[in-house]
């Protein structure tokens, strides 16, 4: 066995989940252990919000949109690509955008 690698023996499918909760039960807090946890300072506090955090779990990436994007297929030659993806993060966005400006400009000149 290699020095860099952990001599704990690996997990068996068999355990995956299991749990010894009894020892987890009897298992009492040593005030050492408590040294590991930050103690709450009222500035922490105050960033707190009333609940059973119920609402915080629910949040997850950015808001929904009134008007949501269709996902598409749409072939694109390989430089109009690239040389959108050269101008940084948001490209995809920026399309989106040119599209946009373009169809609306279509839709007032038929």
């Amino acid at each position: 066995m290699s020095a860099n690698r952990s001599a704990t023996p690996p997990i068996s499918a068999d355990l995956i989940g299991a749990t010894d909760l009894a020892r987890v039960d009897a298992h009492v807090i040593q005030p050492e252990e408590y040294e590991e946890i930050p103690e709450l300072t009222d500035e922490m506090l105050a960033g707190g919000e009333p609940g059973n955090g119920a609402g915080i779990a629910r949040r997850r990436g950015r808001p929904r949109s009134d008007q949501r994007k269709v996902l598409t297929a749409l072939r694109l030659d390989p430089d109009v690509i690239a040389a959108f993806k050269a101008t940084g993060p948001g490209w995809q966005t920026r399309i989106n955008d040119i599209l946009k400006r373009e169809s609306e400009r279509l839709r007032r000149a038929g």
